[in-house]
């Protein structure tokens, strides 16, 4: 027996619309009226009432293999989800992961299909046994949340659990994959068949099958494991099988050739005004526009060619594709799968949303060269890659394990960073990793930065560097004034990412931005502060102490209005100096780097430096508040600062006992593989804190925390430079 149901959702004139369905049955049927035996229903998972979908569409659930087949070796799974994402998680660049035991990981994302950069890595040393100590610590049972482990490093297909649309993407292999990023795999990690699969996954006729099981497509569904896993996938003869495949490939070749411009990605060779050909920027601006544009048509059309193949692979007739599109009362499937649909609210929010590359503006265009330019002033980047000295090197296959530095990055034989220029190499770079804003200087960067333009564009060097300071610098065309005071934010909008914030340059200095040292996060050492005290600093306020004084005899007992001015603006610069020699003798003989803590931790003792980034120096200040007050124990520089306070924990908290290496000293394995606490520790606690602490690090975190020494405080005290130097005078 059929059961008549009648839909008028659609229809302008509902009344008029319902009235045929009953009247005029044969006239409505298919279109306001339906009649289904409902127990066909049940040939769906979840059996949702789709009384508009033929009997056809419903059998493919029968007739047919869903993605998960046992027959075919198949799967889709859920993988780790850490409970602590700022403890476990990094951005790839923040870290030395190759070195440390840091991995990539599929952790969802945007909605992009065929290809997504993953810029995180997950700490997995030793198969992540910090992390499974620290669920059992927190009494949760680590195989909750680590799971599909027998999956991980396999190459797969990923995609974001919540999106406007699923969205499936290559997982190079090497990766571990998360709860909020499940990936799919194929028998044997068959390349052919993972590309054949994300076209079929990614194409209209998959998602409406989804969709179809939750009987609704609205614009952000979840796209849950289980969901996945029950949708039908056609049987590919061989030509069908290749031909998705090269589509799918060409899709991910032109998707990532787009993020070979974006700085953070593993894809980056050069800005994008380098990839282009013109003059000057007002014409390559516009030429990497089109390119874009190029791109994004020709994968519209293979997008259309992966639909209309899968709709005839599916045996979707044109009735079909019409109920099932618009049968669910919201707007149709290809409509919230459109690839413009990236802005969905999702789990996973980004803190920053990318700025799109495709629409980016001249100026942003200008700030991206800018910003190049100063990671080869600092030895980040290899220059010769624009000049042709290097040739660009050859694209990867989707499925080949991400490369532990970028290829525009300069780096030896071995594919890690240099730390110094490798013979003949055009350009010099500082092997300590500092740079000053300080005209003159021999390490001066803005120098540096023109030095990046001079071997790129040489004659026509002068014409680019005027553009782009025109650009950045509308009202003084000065591009020492954009480094100055804009691009430590540009630089840090664009390495956050997934709610992290990790710059790689960092810039110290005054509110007034008169005078900054900008560091190179990867090169600093343990000795960095003392050198920049003794080495950059201190030379420098010794050498405006003598403009002061120069000024000062100049000027005679009865100086004038404007000597008077000048030296006032002298004695500013000097006092903001020595208030940063302050700050940066606070930090020196504290000073540990460690950047498996990540680089806000690292970072926050030297929120005292920061102060012309008001948000930045905010949240570095709460981090070292919640670094002193516990939060963070697990941080190699809790232990550097606080031994006597984290070393007591390690007994009583094995995950922090494997973080600081003291396992084997308060831990050990019984004959059950049980890890449990020892009776008696190889080292007493106490002598193990007082090991690992140190009286100069002691006074210099209790120094940290005290007020700082300000232009006012330094005249309360009656020691003002003026007063100072005229009594030497």
């Amino acid at each position: 027996m059929k059961t008549v149901f009648v839909r008028v959702l659609e229809a302008d004139d509902k009344a008029t619309a319902l009235l045929d369905a009953v009247r005029e049955p044969e006239r409505a049927r298919g279109r306001h009226r339906f009649e289904v035996d409902t127990t066909s229903f049940a040939s769906v998972p979840r059996s949702p009432f789709a009384y508009w979908v033929s009997e056809r569409i419903r059998g493919l659930f029968l007739e047919g293999h869903a993605l998960e087949s046992l027959e075919l070796s198949r799967s889709a799974r859920r993988g780790v989800g850490t409970n602590d994402d700022f403890r476990f998680l990094r951005l790839w660049f923040e870290v030395q992961r190759v070195a440390h035991g840091w991995i990539s990981l599929a952790k969802g994302g945007m909605f992009s299909r065929f290809y997504a950069s993953l810029p995180l890595v997950v700490y997995w040393r030793e198969a992540g046994a910090e992390m499974r100590a620290f669920f059992i610590q927190n009494g949760e049972s680590p195989s909750r949340n680590i799971r599909s482990e027998s999956e991980y490093g396999r190459p797969g297909l990923t995609w974001p659990l919540r999106t406007n649309g699923l969205s499936v993407r290559a997982m190079p292999a090497g990766c571990i994959f998360g709860s909020k990023g499940p990936a799919a795999f194929v028998a044997n990690n068959d390349i052919e068949e993972l590309l054949s699969l994300a076209s079929v996954t990614n194409s209209r006729a998959f998602g409406l099958l989804v969709s179809l099981q939750l009987a609704r497509t609205e614009l952000a569904q979840s796209y849950e494991v289980g969901l996945i896993q029950t949708t039908p996938v056609p049987s590919l003869t061989v030509s069908d099988r290749k031909a998705l495949a090269q589509l799918a490939r060409r899709a991910w070749s032109l998707k990532r050739s787009l993020d070979t411009s974006i700085e953070r990605s593993h894809a980056f060779t050069l800005p994008a005004l380098l990839q282009v050909a013109g003059a000057d920027v007002a014409t390559r601006a516009p030429a990497w526009s089109e390119h874009v544009r190029t791109v994004e048509a020709e994968l519209a059309g293979i997008q259309a060619e992966i639909d209309e193949r899968c709709f005839a692979l599916y045996g979707f007739d044109k009735a079909d594709r019409r109920t099932m599109t618009e049968g669910f009362g919201t707007r149709g499937s290809e409509e919230a799968s459109s690839d413009g649909a990236n802005d969905a609210e999702e789990d996973d929010a980004e803190e920053y949303t990318d700025e799109s590359e495709s629409t980016a503006d001249a100026t942003s265009l200008a700030a991206e060269l800018v910003s190049w330019a100063v990671g080869v002033a600092f030895g980040r980047f290899d220059v010769r890659l624009a000049t042709g000295a290097r040739p660009m090197p050859a694209e990867p296959e989707p499925f080949d394990p991400l490369p532990a530095c970028s290829p525009g990055m300069l780096t030896g034989d071995d594919g890690l960073p240099l730390a110094r220029p490798p013979r003949g190499y055009p350009i010099a770079f500082p092997e300590a990793g500092v740079l000053v804003d300080d005209p003159g200087h021999a390490r001066d960067l803005t120098a540096a930065v023109r030095s990046a333009f001079d071997v790129v564009f040489g004659a026509d060097a002068d014409r680019w560097w005027n553009d782009v300071a025109a650009l950045l610098d509308p009202k003084g065309h000065d591009l020492r004034v954009w480094l100055a005071h804009s691009f430590f934010e540009h630089h840090l909008k664009r390495h956050s990412k997934s709610r992290r914030k990790a710059p790689i340059l960092w810039q110290l200095g005054r509110p007034s931005g008169r005078y900054s040292v900008w560091l190179h996060a990867h090169r600093l050492t343990r000795d960095s502060f003392f050198q920049l005290q003794n080495e950059v600093v201190s030379p420098k306020l010794t050498h405006e102490e003598r403009q002061l004084t120069s000024l000062m005899q100049n000027a005679g007992g009865s100086p004038s209005a404007a000597a008077r001015k000048e030296i006032a603006a002298q004695e500013a610069v000097v006092e903001e100096l020595r208030a940063m020699l302050d700050g940066v003798k606070r930090v020196a003989p504290l000073w540990n780097p460690n950047l498996d803590d990540g680089v806000v931790l690292t970072m926050a003792p030297l929120w005292r430096l920061v102060p012309q980034h008001k948000p930045w120096q905010k949240e570095l200040k709460s981090k070292c508040d919640e670094l002193a007050a516990g939060k963070y124990d697990w941080a190699h520089l809790a232990m550097h600062l606080w031994p006597e306070r984290v070393v007591p924990k390690c007994a009583t908290d094995r995950s922090l006992a494997i973080a600081h290496g003291v396992e084997d000293v308060f831990w050990v394995e019984d004959e059950n593989g049980k890890w449990e606490p020892r009776t008696t520790p190889v080292r007493p606690v106490d002598e193990l804190a007082h090991e690992r602490s140190s009286p100069a690090v002691k006074a210099a975190v209790k120094n940290l925390h005290d007020a700082p020494i300000t232009s006012r405080e330094v005249r309360r005290r009656g020691i003002s430079v003026t007063s100072r130097l005229e009594a030497e005078v």
